[in-house]
């Protein structure tokens, strides 16, 4: 019960954090959505950081948990063709970090999955 607590409010951290950097940096997250959806980059950007603040919120109640999970595994599902018109786009400076499409590929097939797993994990042990 410890490490689901533990991971549970590590989940709520992860995402409201996330969700208001999306107000904070918008224009850290502005390159990495396509082109052919730039005329709602701003709107797409606070939606997103919206919703990550929701499913946090959502999964500080037990009751929401799931809805909380699903939520979340739908959004990162919607997130994937922004991660590959990353792959696409080659090398992006982002705050004068460099991100490399191999590092595009390692946060779409690990980093991705492992946020997916821990949202669907979340939603089986509540």
């Amino acid at each position: 019960m410890k490490l689901y607590t533990t991971l549970r409010y590590l989940f709520v951290l992860f995402y409201v954090f996330a969700g208001v950097n999306h107000f904070i940096n918008p224009h850290l997250y502005w390159p990495l959505i396509p082109n052919y959806l730039a005329d709602f980059k701003v709107l797409l950007n606070n939606v997103a950081g919206i919703v990550e603040v929701l499913v946090a919120v959502l999964m500080l109640n037990k009751r929401t948990v799931q809805l909380s999970s699903y939520l979340t595994i739908a959004m990162l599902i919607a997130f994937i063709p922004s991660h590959i018109y990353f792959i696409q786009k080659g090398d992006l400076q982002i705050a004068g970090i460099t991100i490399t499409p191999t590092i595009a590929w390692i946060r779409l097939l690990i980093v991705h999955p492992i946020l997916i797993f821990w949202a669907w994990w979340l939603s089986k042990r509540n």
